[in-house]
């Protein structure tokens, strides 16, 4: 993956709004879903009027794919990121719903998010009990498809000059990099948080990326 290459074309999403319209639905990704043909945000623009110009959800639709799409390839470069680290361990199945990698044979989905809105503390509180975050993140993020009570790393993006650009860290890929590296090379087992759910031990972690 050419980094470079991808934090440049994630920069330009930046210049549009953010703005989703609606919670993320299974039935809007499968009219959306060829944003993981191509990392290029020219190309995806094009699609978007090929096959939106005519819907009378055109500004919705067009919101909806610009967000799919920077969100999944940020994501995509984050988890290569992490595979690429000496420690980790990627899954032999890429597209298990579960599990994206392995660090220390523990097996991890990730998922990268800003610091949710409706978690109702501040954020120094949030960094001291980090379970309290942890388990308000499962039970509130990740719906439909995306649900899931495995082992996860959230990385979570903060930006402290402006609250309402969060979001635009995504495209901080060489910045991401450095805190992913060094988020792994002081990783342990021991410094993750458990707890259970239907009777099975969750363990996760949060990775702070602050500005």
């Amino acid at each position: 993956m050419n980094y470079v290459t991808l934090e440049k074309e994630l920069r330009k999403r930046t210049k549009f709004p953010y703005s989703w319209g609606r919670k993320q639905l299974d039935k809007f990704d499968k009219q959306t879903n060829f944003i993981y043909k191509t990392d290029s945000l020219s190309s995806v623009l094009s699609e978007i009027e090929v096959k939106f110009k005519d819907n009378y959800q055109y500004n919705n639709l067009k919101n909806y794919t610009l967000n799919r799409w920077f969100n999944f390839w940020s994501a995509k470069a984050v988890e290569t990121m992490f595979c690429e680290h000496k420690n980790v361990k990627p899954h032999i199945d890429p597209y298990n719903k579960f599990t994206d990698f392995f660090i220390e044979d523990i097996p991890f989905d990730h998922k990268t998010t800003i610091f949710p809105n409706g978690y109702s503390k501040s954020i120094p509180y949030a960094i001291e009990h980090k379970g309290e975050l942890i388990e308000w993140l499962y039970k509130n993020q990740s719906q439909q498809q995306r649900k899931h009570f495995k082992n996860r790393l959230f990385i979570i993006l903060v930006n402290y000059q402006n609250e309402n650009e969060h979001w635009k860290l995504k495209a901080e890929i060489s910045w991401l990099k450095e805190i992913i590296s060094a988020y792994l090379c002081n990783f342990e087992s021991e410094k993750l948080y458990s707890f259970k759910n239907e009777n099975k031990i969750v363990k996760a972690d949060i990775i702070w990326a602050i500005k």
